[in-house]
């Protein structure tokens, strides 16, 4: 039998770095981790030991306690970001090969986000801290007889953070996690999904030598492994007072609900069923490899991915034909291999689960349309599918997979009831050919982001922010906003205005 590439890979260790030191995870958990593409089991889950996430938090609290980090000036801070940048360049091809290894996503995929989002959030974090974006001053003239009051406005750490990364792009969401963790002055707290923790864990090797090589204090920067109970001791946590997390629902509402009982700062992105709204002005070719795109890309298995293809019905025949079409061409394989454009699902427990999904919707009436030829590999591998004659109203929960339902609508408005039947709001998407006809249906559908004739993985602006409406998250994750996340603000200076000043002002 002929070697796949993904069976050439070297895997790393699971590793924890423990107030500056590394070792492997000590703890087996029950499941066991998979070649994707081959089915191959190729390790067990690990777990850092109780004891040692208590050492983790008392580290980072010591950290954060005496300023040992924070302290550092900012100018200084930026120049190790960058620093750290540069390191993660150079290890780029590496941590591109085990994202594809363990997320399934293409190398194709992981090569580019390695080379543009792992070291270039660092670089964008640097820049925010150069900017002087931790402190700015105000200054307000009351009245021509009081002088200036001026006040300094200081953006703080609220202290050690966690940061929580899903399986399907880890590294790099990680890398914007920590890079602006660390930019603020917080120790920080990095805890890999166990289902994925190869390129995470090579990432954050990578970050802590050029930490180190740097001379940034141990503790400042630490890596625990494990599942929910790991990352549930941390949270629960008193001295840990900022979560962010990407992930799902549950892990959402149940970190939610512990970071309201001590106001700990959240930052939560939880996925999204989202809409694909084709009007019937669009060019459908161009809209028919949008959709196959938002269907495929990272495998389907990502928050912003098709979750309801919205087709007005005149166009409706025309569209899915050239989709299909579209998706027949698609090289669905070895996740390693460039030659694929596709690669299989992260875990044979995920495929039975999206397989079971759309049994579910079959058994009620529904249809199943895929095109995309199976490889000859014995992985976890699931042809892109759509499924028409299914109500919206049974179309109300996220696949996470290449798999969306179809509904066919009659006009814009209620293309945009479709849209918004849903409790999730993260992203919409929009196809027309009258841009301001797209944009006008865009502007009502109601999540965080509706991009017009677009379907890539970035945003539609590097400064704009990527919000959460309804069940899709809380707040708001961002260059700038990702920054002020993990701070506070604090308000300092010299009371220096008069009763009558004010009375000039306010009468």
């Amino acid at each position: 039998m002929t070697t796949t590439p993904s069976q050439g890979i070297e895997l790393p260790a699971t590793r924890q770095l423990i107030d500056g030191e590394w070792s492997d995870a000590p703890i087996d958990l029950p499941t066991e981790l998979e070649n994707p593409n081959t089915g191959e089991v190729v390790a067990r889950m690990k777990a850092t030991s109780d004891d040692e996430v208590e050492r983790v938090a008392a580290a980072a609290a010591r950290v954060h306690d005496t300023g040992a980090w924070l302290n550092v000036p900012a100018e200084e801070r930026a120049a190790i970001l960058e620093s750290v940048a540069d390191a993660l360049d150079a290890a780029a091809p590496r941590i591109a090969a085990l994202e594809a290894f363990g997320s399934a996503a293409v190398i194709g995929t992981t090569g580019m986000l390695a080379t543009v989002i792992n070291g270039g959030s660092f670089r964008l974090a640097a820049g925010l801290l150069r900017q002087g974006r931790t402190m700015h001053k105000v200054d307000v003239e009351l009245s021509q007889s009081d002088p200036k009051a001026q006040a300094e406005v200081h953006r703080l750490p609220w202290g050690p953070s966690l940061s929580l990364v899903p399986w399907n792009a880890p590294a790099p969401q990680g890398c914007h996690k920590i890079a602006n963790s660390l930019a603020v002055g917080a120790p920080t707290i990095l805890k890999p999904s166990e289902w994925a923790p190869y390129g995470t864990t090579v990432m954050a090797e990578v970050v802590s030598a050029a930490l180190d090589a740097a001379g940034v204090p141990q503790g400042t920067f630490q890596v625990v492994q494990g599942n929910s109970h790991v990352g549930g001791m941390l949270v629960k946590d008193k001295r840990i007072r900022a979560i962010s997390l990407t992930g799902g629902l549950a892990a959402g509402r149940a970190i939610a609900a512990v970071c309201a009982e001590d106001f700990k700062a959240a930052q939560l992105e939880l996925g999204g069923n989202n809409p694909v709204v084709v009007l019937d002005d669009a060019d459908l070719d161009f809209a028919a490899n949008g959709i196959v795109e938002l269907l495929t890309q990272l495998n389907g298995q990502w928050c912003r991915a098709l979750g309801r293809l919205i087709v007005q019905g005149n166009i409706y025949d025309d569209l899915m034909a050239k989709v299909m079409d579209r998706l027949a061409q698609i090289t669905l394989g070895d996740s390693l291999s460039p030659e694929s454009d596709m690669g299989p699902m992260v875990h044979s427990a995920h495929l039975a689960m999206l397989r079971g999904r759309i049994d579910e919707y079959v058994s009620q009436g529904g249809v199943a349309h895929s095109s995309t030829p199976l490889p000859d590999l014995a992985g976890n591998f699931l042809a892109p599918t759509l499924i028409t004659g299914v109500t919206s109203e049974a179309a109300q929960e996220e696949m996470f997979g290449p798999v969306a339902t179809v509904h066919q609508v009659a006009d814009d408005a209620e293309a945009v009831r479709v849209a918004n039947g849903t409790p999730f709001g993260l992203e919409g998407y929009v196809f027309a050919g009258n841009e301001e006809r797209g944009m006008a249906v865009a502007r009502q559908v109601r999540a965080g982001g509706v991009k017009v004739n677009g379907s890539t993985m970035l945003s539609l602006n590097l400064m704009a922010p990527r919000p959460a409406w309804g069940l899709s998250g809380l707040g708001v994750e961002g260059t700038t906003e990702t920054f002020d996340f993990f701070t506070n603000s604090r308000v300092v200076g010299v009371e220096n205005f008069s009763a009558a000043g004010l009375k000039a002002v306010f009468g």
